[in-house]
């Protein structure tokens, strides 16, 4: 029987990469080898077993897509699309810059800041780079910054919007690993501050070790200008500050505090001019879209996961993983390097319903936390979001740049080590996941 799921996984993820080389939509590729896995895996191999692929089917993307927490995806999206037509990115430079002055590496900075920030607003990475992007890159330019480094800050930093809360990824995951998203947002606070932390940490030290290559600071500015050049970016941290001390404080539910989001945005929009009909439609319709092909990728992979368990493969993979008698810390480094690798041809959504269903017995039966492993899924996604060739920050990096994708590489090279870097701290010190989440909901 083991050399019959054995051959059964091969011709699956045989199909499921033939199925993608050919062009077919992530979603539909998911479900067809789900129904190969039913139907015809079966006709072939006489010892797997057979179930009816209708009633599988049905079952499996009823329970998937037929969820209160799945509501929190499409009106955190909403919420960004709408603040992502507001003039957020200028307001967010204008209001960061004279804070940053005196720092080493001075306005580089604010492409960290200003990500972290507009994380919490969109939950997208590539949302994240480009927003922040627009306004920066030409004003770092325009001042003489060193562009490698502008340009590998940015895309380094854009990769917060998959960690900092609320992350669409990290809805995915709940999902699918069937983990509280409430505990996965707050799981993500620390590292996403420490990954802050590990970015301006490097900008400061290549700063000083190269104080050629920054410009000199602008003139200082007095106190109640700085606050005042900041105000339009105050309502934008007291509606994020709002919507997850709502999570935390147990006010509210992942989902709504979406819908408190999404209100909030509208009304800043309003308060800001940028509100109008045009701009309603086009953010409700992009958050459709964006929805509704997530929701087309979670049905396919729930309807690939069932055929999968029936077919007892990863209960199989799990099992054989244990008797090789592997440590905990060997698993996640091969972990690691198969996210990286598929992280090099499909998207971060993909990547995560595509095998949580194959690693969560891996995972379980090493004693790993599901929370953490979720956090460290999303690093890893991260990493994979400046990775050739289908690293979406590389390609919004170069369309803001013109310049090639493997330049545009090789100024994020640092911040990918520095990323691989934040992968290793918390698999080492695995509380600064854990603490948080644990001590918010024990009250």
């Amino acid at each position: 029987m083991e050399l019959a799921q054995t051959e059964a996984g091969l011709l699956l993820l045989g199909l499921l990469f033939l199925f993608l080389g050919l062009g077919i939509w992530i979603g539909l590729a998911l479900a067809l080898v789900g129904l190969a896995g039913i139907v015809v895996l079966p006709m072939l191999i006489p010892a797997m077993p057979t179930f009816p692929a209708e009633k599988v089917m049905g079952t499996a993307i009823w329970q998937s897509l037929a969820s209160w927490t799945l509501a929190a995806l499409p009106l955190f999206i909403w919420m960004g699309e709408i603040l992502f037509r507001t003039r957020l990115s200028e307001d967010m430079f204008r209001g960061l810059a004279p804070w940053v002055q005196r720092l080493p590496g001075r306005l580089m900075h604010v492409n960290v800041i200003g990500c972290g920030i507009f994380a919490a607003v969109s939950g997208s990475s590539a949302a994240t780079a480009a927003t922040i992007g627009k306004m920066s890159l030409p004003a770092l330019k325009q001042r003489g910054y060193h562009q490698p480094m502008a340009i590998g800050s940015l895309a380094g930093a854009g990769t917060l919007g998959l960690l900092i809360p609320p992350s669409i990824v990290m809805i995915v995951y709940g999902v699918a690993a069937e983990v509280s998203i409430v505990r996965l947002f707050i799981a993500g606070v620390l590292p996403g501050i420490m990954l802050m932390v590990l970015f301006s940490g490097y900008i400061a030290v290549w700063s000083l070790m190269n104080p050629k290559l920054t410009p000199e600071a602008d003139p200082p500015m007095p106190f109640m200008k700085k606050v005042r050049e900041s105000g339009q970016l105050i309502p934008v941290v007291l509606l994020i500050a709002f919507v997850m001390g709502s999570i935390y404080l147990g006010w509210a539910t992942a989902t709504e505090a979406a819908v408190f989001g999404v209100i909030g945005a509208l009304a800043l929009s309003a308060w800001g001019g940028s509100l109008s009909w045009k701009s309603f439609t086009d953010s409700l319709m992009g958050a459709v879209r964006l929805s509704c092909m997530i929701n087309l990728i979670l049905a396919g992979a729930a309807f690939l996961t069932q055929a999968m368990a029936y077919s007892g493969i990863p209960a199989a993979m799990a099992a054989w993983v244990g008797a090789q008698g592997f440590s905990p810390y060997m698993i996640i480094a091969c972990l690691t390097v198969i996210y990286l690798i598929l992280g090099c041809f499909i998207d971060g959504i993909s990547m995560i319903v595509l095998t949580v269903s194959v690693v969560l017995p891996i995972i379980q039966s090493t004693g790993f936390d599901l929370v953490w492993f979720g956090i460290f899924i999303v690093l890893v996604v991260e990493m994979a979001q400046i990775t050739p060739p289908v690293g979406f920050n590389l390609f919004v990096l170069q369309g803001l740049t013109g310049k090639g994708i493997f330049e545009v590489t090789r100024c994020t090279l640092p911040f990918f080590v520095l990323l691989v870097v934040g992968v290793a701290i918390v698999t080492v010190f695995p509380a600064i996941v854990t603490w948080l989440p644990q001590t918010a909901l024990a009250r």
